[in-house]
This record gives C-alpha cells, sequence and structure tokens, in this order.
C-alpha cells in the first residue's frame, strides 16, 4: 500500500533520532546569519507605566549614559544618546535609548561598557546589546533587558512611557 502504512513501520526511537537530527539542522542554519540581520526583534508586548520626564536632549553627551530613575525611584536606569540611529532610538538623530540597569537574571545592577555599546552583569556576566534594542548576547538572563519607550517633545524634553519587559523584581505590571 503506499507511503501511509511505511510510516507506522517508523518506530518511536527512528522517529525521535531523525527529528533532533533535523532540528539541529534548522539550528545551525540560522546560526549563520550575515551580519546586520540579527537585530532583536520588536517586544512582545509593552508595559505601559506613567509617562515621566527623564532629561533634554541637550543634557546628553554621545555614548555617556545618564543615570535615571523609571517608573519610579526603585527602579534605576540609564539614558544613553549613541551618536547613530538604531532601531528603537528617538529623538532628533534616532539614536537615544533608555534601559533598566537591573539584570533580568538576578538584578545585578549592570555596568555600560562604551566600547561595544553593552550593559554587563558583574553577578553571571550577562550582556546586553545597546544598538540591537537591549538584546542579549552572552550569559544567563532569559530574556532581553527592558527597553523604555521615549517621547520627546519640541523643546527636546525627553519622556519615558512604558517598557518592553517586565522590571527585574517585579510580580506584576502594576505599580
Amino acid at each position: 500500500m503506499s507511503r501511509c502504512t511505511k510510516l507506522i513501520d517508523v518506530g518511536r526511537r527512528q522517529f525521535l533520532q531523525r527529528g533532533s537530527v533535523a532540528a539541529a539542522g534548522l539550528a545551525a542554519g540560522a546560526a549563520v546569519l550575515p551580519a546586520g540581520q540579527a537585530r532583536a526583534a520588536p517586544a512582545n508586548a509593552q508595559i505601559d507605566y506613567p509617562s515621566g520626564k527623564l532629561a533634554n536632549v541637550a543634557d546628553l553627551k554621545v555614548n555617556e549614559p545618564m543615570d535615571i530613575e523609571y517608573p519610579d525611584a526603585n527602579s534605576p536606569g540609564a539614558l544613553i544618546k549613541l551618536g547613530q540611529a538604531v532601531e528603537g532610538g528617538s529623538g532628533p538623530d534616532g539614536d537615544i535609548v533608555a534601559f533598566s540597569t537591573l539584570c533580568p537574571h538576578k538584578g545585578w545592577n549592570l555596568a555600560y561598557n562604551p566600547e561595544d555599546s553593552t550593559f554587563n552583569c558583574p553577578g553571571h556576566f550577562s550582556r546586553f546589546d545597546v544598538e540591537a534594542g537591549g538584546q542579549q548576547v552572552w550569559g544567563h538572563a532569559t530574556q532581553n533587558l527592558p527597553q523604555f519607550t521615549l517621547r520627546v517633545d519640541e523643546k527636546g524634553d525627553i519622556y519615558a512611557e512604558g517598557a518592553s519587559d517586565l522590571i527585574f523584581g517585579r510580580p506584576s505590571n502594576v505599580l
């Protein structure tokens, strides 16, 4: 009879072995994407927090993070002017971004490395690419760094109006 009866002859072990080989092939193919195509996908959900003024564009220096607190005093973050437009960037040049500086893995305070535009965790060595929307590039964290949604008004004042992910230590999205 045709193809359908032959499928019955395939045992569980053969099915699992062949399936794992196929999955490994797909994973290897995804790992060799050309440089520049590995950009962070937009966040699945926007977490709305109350709007809060962070600074003015004139207060920022290229590649020097400014400490901020958003959405409240218990949530440290950083506002950075990168000097080149990036996806998710705000301001006249599309180069201003802001992130929580609490590692999403265990809540350690992150340190900014201006040489490669990453936030780095001293606890378990997770690294997050600021130019790629806070995408995790190394370490134990299981999610990307929460990026704050920014709005810049006509006077150059910068406001945060939400986050891409849940900030570490918050059991819900409610303040």
